[in-house]
């Protein structure tokens, strides 16, 4: 059972004291199997740990996602901005696409050397995408995909603007079983998808950077950058890529920088995300358990919060032909997952 790590709550401690602010920790997984996300049911817990510290002068998130719901990063940072003059996101490692939205949003980005910002390419899912032809799921669509789509027709294929509208109804001309063509309604919303991402990462640059004449065109270049131009979708942007790019970053001293990595592997043995998930190892010598395996954390010094993905156990050998030893199996299934009060 996770219970409060002492070692934790003084990291925790030492980075107020040196940045003069209070700290909030957001930590979702992605350990192979347990893989969390950023969601808006995080907002609820993060008010509760706002209202229990009140009021603070400067607030700081440690933050480490591989991304998540691209519409809850502009709600985490309107609540969190409510309770505090100055809001700073700390990056000690991974602060991908909808991480990458919420540090844009904030008044300070702090970055480890190892801290890592990406583009927000988000992939859309609409009922009439294509399904996948042996599970029948549907097939999530790169908005960025379809953009690269029609750029190579122009720039490799030589295809001349007029006949641009063939390219795209081809792109276009489906039949329910077709997966070599797109519906034209999930086409429109990949296009919106784009128009949302674009608007979001506007909206928040502006809170990150002061809207004048000539900040304007650097929000835009910023947001151009994340959204279009640079086409890997995991691309990792460095903090001196992100200055580079116009955005506002800190870099650590070398004590805070060492804090940072320090309190970012308590989470990191905590998720053990450096191992991967052996049922028989978590069974031992046991036939059948229950095993609760915390998945994401949001915790401050006045409160933690854990995401829990509960699981039944299982070890089954079945019959083998005579002769033959048997080789056993081991059955693994999820009973429940939600965030649970720790303290």
């Amino acid at each position: 059972m996770i219970k409060r790590n002492t070692t934790r709550i003084d990291l925790i401690k030492q980075i107020e004291e040196e940045r003069g602010s209070t700290l909030i920790c957001y930590i979702t997984g992605d350990r192979q199997k347990f893989e969390t996300k950023i969601a808006d049911d995080i907002i609820p817990i993060l008010h509760r740990h706002l209202e229990l510290i009140g009021y603070s002068d400067r607030i700081d998130l440690l933050l480490y996602t591989k991304g998540g719901d691209i519409l809850t990063p502009i709600r985490i940072v309107k609540l969190i901005k409510n309770y505090c003059s100055k809001f700073s996101v700390l990056i000690p490692y991974y602060a991908h696409s909808a991480g990458t939205l919420i540090a844009l949003g904030a008044d300070e980005i702090v970055m480890h050397k190892l801290g890592e910002l990406t583009p927000v390419d988000p992939s859309t899912t609409h009922p009439f995408n294509p399904r996948d032809p042996v599970d029948k799921k549907l097939i999530p669509i790169s908005v960025e995909d379809i953009s690269s789509y029609l750029k190579l027709a122009k720039d490799k294929g030589r295809v001349r603007e007029s006949q641009m509208h063939e390219i795209f109804q081809n792109l276009t001309r489906h039949t329910y079983e077709d997966l070599k063509h797109l519906h034209p309604l999930a086409l429109g919303n990949v296009y919106r998808g784009q128009r949302i991402i674009k608007d979001l990462a506007e909206k928040l640059l502006s809170i990150h950077i002061q809207k004048n004449g000539k900040n304007n065109k650097l929000i835009k270049k910023i947001v151009n950058e994340i959204t279009s131009n640079i086409c890997i979708h995991n691309y990792p942007i460095n903090r001196d890529e992100a200055k580079k790019l116009g955005i506002k970053v800190h870099i650590p001293n070398e004590n805070l920088e060492k804090l940072l990595y320090s309190l970012f592997e308590t989470y990191l043995e905590e998720l053990q995300l450096n191992r991967p998930f052996n049922p028989f190892e978590v069974l031992g010598q046991e036939t059948s358990i229950k095993y609760k395996y915390g998945g994401a954390f949001i915790e401050s010094r006045a409160a933690l919060d854990v995401f829990f993905f509960n699981l039944e156990i299982n070890l089954f050998v079945p019959q083998a032909p005579p002769g033959q030893i048997p080789t056993p199996n081991i059955n693994v299934t999820p009973i429940g997952l939600a965030w649970e009060r720790v303290e």
